[in-house]
């Protein structure tokens, strides 16, 4: 059985930093691409960061240059570090990743979500 658990998160007010992480534990060979997504209050879940398996990210543009995005491959980690934050990024986070269950067979699966509040 495979789980994401997440950590991190809080209230922080306009400006200030959070990190979040996401774990993953079970049986599993690794993490393939690995992504944040945020849910603001009644409003879609957004795509917010991705980390491909050789490092390489990408982002919205509404957080470049504020968040990063890394892991740590050997302890099955990913990270989100938001600085600059504002109000509007306000949302619950989930991490999402690709999990390589053998040579031929991977599957999504989703962290709990974490709530991140920005207050002005």
């Amino acid at each position: 059985q495979v789980q994401l658990v997440q950590s991190g998160g809080g209230l922080v007010q306009a400006g200030g930093s959070l990190s979040l992480s996401c774990a993953a534990s079970g049986t599993f060979r690794s993490m393939n691409t690995v992504k944040w997504y945020r849910q603001a209050p009644g409003k879609q879940r957004e795509w917010v960061a991705t980390v491909a398996s050789d490092g390489n990210t990408n982002y919205v543009d509404s957080v470049k240059g504020r968040f990063t995005i890394s892991r740590d491959n050997a302890k099955n980690m990913v990270y989100l570090q938001m600085n600059g934050l504002k109000p509007e990024d306000t949302a619950i986070y989930y991490c999402n990743a690709e999990i390589n269950l053998s040579v031929n067979f991977r599957y999504p699966y989703w962290g709990q979500g974490t709530q991140v509040t920005v207050s002005s």
